[in-house]
């Protein structure tokens, strides 16, 4: 009777294995897994309860695995594990002839984890979350390609211009963006159990993913991270830092990346978000990182998201916008014209909310640049600062301390009514002198007379010149007569002369020397 107990149970628990091994696809296929493979060398876990998923061992192959709707609720998260176990496959897809049907397979089980995420059932254990952002981290973290213009010495590509590079992986990885996205987002997914998964390490890999060439990946990457900003509350000094830390790079080493304008709009809804008073913190992240963006060369490819976080530091505090006018001046190109323009139009924006006591910090120094480039051969550049007199709050502006300014820009609109090439600009340039002869007449007729004063007095400095050149010309003449008399010079008819010796002109050198002293006496 005793041996019969004993082998009694030596078969239930023959069948217990088997059952688990054929959940895994490593013993014998069933009916309910006829993709599943034999695998007589695999080592075969004890029976666990089926509400505690086990780590299944890794596995050689990639076969169709049944649907969730074909196993019964208590298997579910088991063969979500094994999915899970499945999607680790790394495939060469540069080839798209090879392995064709694995990478079907992968791809259609992926979508299946996805749409078991998004359902009402989708709710996974402790232990399938930790697998899951383990197999994402797979897929999603790998060494980028070298940027095409690496290779090449050539600039940067505007983004804007062509698609650039297009991820060949992009079918799988995808559907693992959706589904990283999908588990930060719903509300199933616990803060305190997640972030021991999704960690710095973790955000650190994803900011490093930004550098990709292909804006698909990117626009994932941006949207996933500023989840993430939202959802853990612990990530967000880490982010900002990280973020900071790129820039730095960026700014003062290789002025390359591809993902500048991604993170600029996550920190455009972050920035939008700052409590007042504004945190020290955030300043000095103002000026030491997001000021001297304006000075690479690809600027124009990120400007715009650049443009609308400075305003939002302006919006939150105009106390800012004295700081951030005097670093756009301290780094207003030279010699591109297309970024003047970028420039003005950013100016536009910050002095619209310019407060006046700010206003006044920056006005001599600020209205200097605009003068200049209202002289500025480039007609889009001259335009672009003549249209700041259609913006109400400028105006207004200039005209509570028209004293100092008018003067500053009178002379820049004479000259180009005088001299510049573009007639549309002499239009505008009539009319903003119309605008400041409404705001003071008799300050405008003052200006004008001491411009005009300046100019005779400047016209009586040339003519002085030019006279004193020309009797310099004639003594030149006369003494160069009497050297050739000296040194008996044969002088033609026509004006040539033989050529002199070395030592004739040596001693021409010290008469004209000589001359010029007795000039100065």
């Amino acid at each position: 009777m005793f041996k019969k107990i004993i082998k009694g149970g030596q078969r239930k628990s023959s069948k217990s294995n088997s059952t688990e091994t054929s959940l895994y696809g490593y013993g014998p296929s069933s009916s309910n897994n006829p993709g599943s493979g034999p695998n007589s060398n695999a080592v075969v876990a004890p029976a666990q309860n089926s509400e505690v998923p086990m780590v299944p061992p890794p596995i050689t192959t990639v076969e169709p695995l049944p649907l969730f709707r074909e196993v019964s609720v208590s298997e579910r998260q088991n063969l979500f594990m094994r999915k899970l176990h499945i999607c680790r496959f790394q495939f060469d897809f540069s080839n798209t002839l090879k392995s064709t049907r694995e990478k079907e397979i992968k791809r259609q089980t992926l979508l299946e984890l996805l749409d078991f995420i998004q359902s009402e059932s989708g709710k996974i254990s402790d232990v399938c979350q930790e697998e899951m952002i383990k197999m994402i981290g797979i897929n999603i973290f790998r060494c980028l390609p070298p940027a095409s213009h690496d290779n090449t010495g050539q600039e940067a590509r505007d983004p804007e211009e062509d698609e650039g590079y297009l991820e060949p992986s992009w079918l799988h990885l995808q559907v693992v963006y959706e589904l990283l996205l999908r588990y930060v987002v719903s509300s199933d997914t616990d803060t305190k159990v997640a972030k021991r998964y999704i960690d710095h390490s973790f955000v650190m890999k994803l900011l490093d993913l930004f550098d990709s060439e292909d804006r698909r990946e990117r626009e994932f990457l941006k949207t996933i991270l500023h989840r993430i900003y939202g959802k853990f509350m612990v990530h967000r000094p880490f982010i900002r830092k990280a973020i900071n830390n790129i820039f730095y790079r960026f700014i003062y080493e290789t002025e390359r990346h591809n993902g500048i304008g991604e993170l600029l709009e996550i920190l455009g809804s972050i920035i939008n978000g700052f409590a007042l008073p504004m945190k020290e913190e955030h300043k000095l992240f103002l000026v030491r990182a997001l000021i001297p963006l304006h000075k690479a060369k690809s600027v124009a490819v990120y400007h715009q998201q650049l443009s609308y976080c400075i305003i939002q530091f302006v919006e939150k505090d105009s106390k800012l916008a004295d700081t951030v006018i005097r670093g756009l001046l301290k780094y207003w190109p030279l010699t591109n014209c297309q970024k003047e323009v970028l420039f003005l139009a950013e100016l536009e924006e910050v002095l619209e909310a310019t407060q006046p006591a700010e206003f006044q910090r920056c006005m001599v120094s600020l209205f200097s640049q605009i003068a200049r480039c209202l002289n500025s051969s480039h007609f889009q550049v001259a335009e672009k600062a003549l249209f700041l007199w259609n913006n109400e709050h400028i105006v207004s502006l200039i005209a509570q301390n028209r004293q100092l300014i008018l003067p500053i820009i009178f002379k820049a609109l004479e000259k180009n009514i005088q001299n510049h090439w573009n007639q549309a600009i002499h239009g505008l340039t009539v009319n903003v002198q119309k605008v400041l002869m409404a705001m003071d007449a008799e300050l405008f007729n003052e200006c004008e007379r001491q411009f005009e004063e300046k100019e005779a007095r400047a016209q009586e400095v040339e003519e002085q010149r030019e006279m004193t050149w020309k009797k310099m010309a004639d003594v030149a003449a006369e003494r160069g007569k009497d050297i050739a008399n000296l040194f008996k010079i044969d002088v033609c008819d026509d004006g040539c002369d033989a050529v002199p010796s070395p030592f004739c002109w040596y001693s021409l050198f010290n008469l004209s020397f000589n001359f010029g002293a007795e000039n100065d006496h």
